[in-house]
């Protein structure tokens, strides 16, 4: 007796859909490889909400690396969703075409927050929870800038450099000043810079070590770069003068790291940063004119260059230059 269509749908098999599970399920034993196989695997969603700002979403340095060939652990950020997430608020840009986060990161902009976006993790079912990736959010924009942050600083005189430290909050200083306790292991999370003396706010810009060879967008002077209470540490940071400032002003910067180890004095445009990737914990940033006395006796030492003798007269009745 042939089987009606009804009877023949009853035997497709179970959607793809259903291959998602809850973080905390058990993971059943991967099937056998084949064609029409499904595996199941391990997935786990967060809501994270966002005030207003730009915002880089990535993995932690020291994260697991994802499986060759399949892939896994991956992550994908995408809008949640209903209409809870606000996603007219909502605008994010991957580095990969396809979404996923592996290797790169995600920009999350938010137009006017607070607002939510949903952070989906994939497992196989191989992988235990210690597999999970560890992923950071680092505010790049949209922080108060650093005039703001004035009541951080002593009373005697307005900071030009304010940092958000680990357990302590936000903390003041001015240029030539270290900013940051040595040696407390306690991690900066942000920073912003506004020169007052000689160098305009809008004359420098500055990043943040994210990773081996990864920074921030430059940030510009008197805007905060990085974030607050989010336990999200900084690597390093790197500064530049622009235009008529680059010429007359030099700018050298040093810092020392959550592991004991330091770096620097370092140039303008380099990347100040502990060779183990620890996180920082105090930096110092020097401005001094390329014209000033202190540069040209390091240039050129008092004594070091001694004066030209005098040229020897020529002889009577036979003229110079002519032997």
């Amino acid at each position: 007796m042939a089987r009606t269509p009804k009877q023949q749908d009853e035997r497709v098999p179970e959607p793809a859909a259903a291959v998602m599970t809850r973080a905390d399920a058990r993971p059943a034993a991967p099937p056998d490889d084949g064609p029409g196989r499904v595996a199941e695997l391990r997935v786990s969603g967060h809501l994270m909400t966002l005030d207003t700002g730009l915002f880089c979403v990535f993995q932690a340095p020291g994260s697991p690396s994802p499986d060759v060939g399949s892939g896994l652990p991956g992550v994908r950020v995408t809008l949640p969703p209903g209409a809870i997430g606000r996603p007219d608020a909502i605008s994010i840009s991957t580095f990969r075409q396809d979404g996923w986060l592996n290797g790169t990161a995600a920009l999350v902009q938010v137009a006017e927050g607070p607002a939510q976006v949903l952070v989906t993790i994939y497992q196989s079912p191989r992988q235990g929870p210690e597999s999970a990736p560890r992923l950071q959010v680092l505010r790049l924009s949209g922080g108060a800038a650093a005039p703001a942050l004035a009541t951080a600083a002593a009373a005697q005189a307005e900071p030009e450099i304010v940092a958000h430290i680990q357990r302590t909050g936000d903390v003041g200083g001015r240029i030539g000043e270290w900013i940051g306790t040595r040696g407390s292991r306690s991690w900066i999370e942000g920073f912003a810079v506004a020169p007052r003396d000689g160098v305009a706010a809008e004359d420098i810009e500055y990043q943040a070590v994210l990773g081996r060879g990864w920074l921030s967008p430059w940030v510009e002077g008197g805007k905060f770069c990085g974030s607050r209470g989010m336990a999200l540490p900084l690597l390093g940071l790197k500064l530049r003068l622009k235009g008529d400032a680059a010429r007359q002003w030099e700018c050298r910067y040093e810092a020392t790291f959550t592991d004991g180890s330091t770096a620097g004095p370092v140039g303008a445009d380099e990347a100040c940063e502990a060779e183990s990737l620890a996180s920082i914990e105090a930096f110092r940033i020097e401005l001094r004119r390329r014209d000033s006395p202190a540069e040209a006796a390091r240039e050129d030492p008092a004594g070091s260059k001694p004066a030209r003798p005098p040229r020897p007269a020529a002889r009577a009745g036979r003229p110079a230059g002519n032997r």
